[in-house]
């Protein structure tokens, strides 16, 4: 497929939800920076209300869990149809199950999942979904963090937003990329801007020298600061990291 000056068309980054509440998004990721690009057709996105594909008169997409507990389970045949519908159209989407035992969201696979072709997500409610579908459908699973959500939605919206920052094209400043937290193993140094003084406060006279050397100097070892006194466990996993 070409545009019309007959130049390669390049491929949107495809997004696919399947979701309870289709009507979530784009929500947030439809405003700003990650807005224009979604309308720029740098990406794209797909949000599949589950309750098409529910059972009986009522479309239920849940029951109680077997053996007994309290909440309900998302139904494997509903989730199952639903995901078989979307694969389909989109075979070579990775697919992934926001949940909270998951593997967790770090920048190194948000880059892994922004190189690829798009991504294939299911957002879970209640007490989660049937594990025969997680197992028959080789689903990832992924984290956001160690705490609990109604539903993944939010979750998906996390990911979505952390992997379409780093698509080229959405970003005004994309040098800035490799300087933010999580890019280098670190925290990222702190920011200032006008006025000069504030309150008492003025921006530290590095910063005001134009000596470029010095400024980068003080960045990175305010960056290694932070990141000992608040994220000592990014450093040792740097550490560990071959160079």
């Amino acid at each position: 497929m070409s545009d019309p000056d007959n130049t390669p068309r390049v491929r949107p980054w495809q997004t696919v939800v399947l979701t309870l509440f289709p009507e979530l998004f784009p929500g947030p990721l439809g405003a700003s920076l990650l807005g224009d690009a979604l309308e720029a057709g740098l990406w794209s996105l797909e949000a599949i209300g589950l309750r098409e594909f529910g059972s009986g008169r009522h479309k239920s997409v849940d029951d109680t869990p077997a053996g007994g507990g309290a909440g309900m389970v998302m139904r494997a045949d509903v989730l199952g149809a639903a995901f078989d519908a979307a694969r389909a159209r989109h075979a070579d989407l990775p697919a992934i199950y926001l949940s909270p035992r998951g593997e967790l969201l770090t920048q190194d696979l948000v880059r892994e999942l922004a190189a690829g072709p798009g991504v294939l997500l299911l957002a879970g409610r209640y007490e989660g979904v049937d594990q025969r579908v997680i197992e028959a459908r080789n689903l990832r699973e992924v984290s956001i963090g160690d705490y609990v959500l109604a539903g993944g939605e939010v979750a998906a919206m996390v990911l979505i937003e952390a992997a379409v920052r780093l698509l080229p094209g959405v970003l005004g400043q994309p040098a800035s990329l490799g300087e933010e937290t999580f890019e280098a193993g670190l925290l990222e140094y702190p920011q200032y801007t006008r006025p000069r003084d504030w309150e008492g406060r003025p921006i530290p006279d590095v910063l005001l020298s134009g000596d470029h050397a010095r400024v980068a100097r003080w960045r990175r070892a305010e960056a290694e600061r932070l990141t000992r006194e608040r994220r000592p466990d990014l450093l040792a996993r740097s550490r560990r990291k071959p160079q």
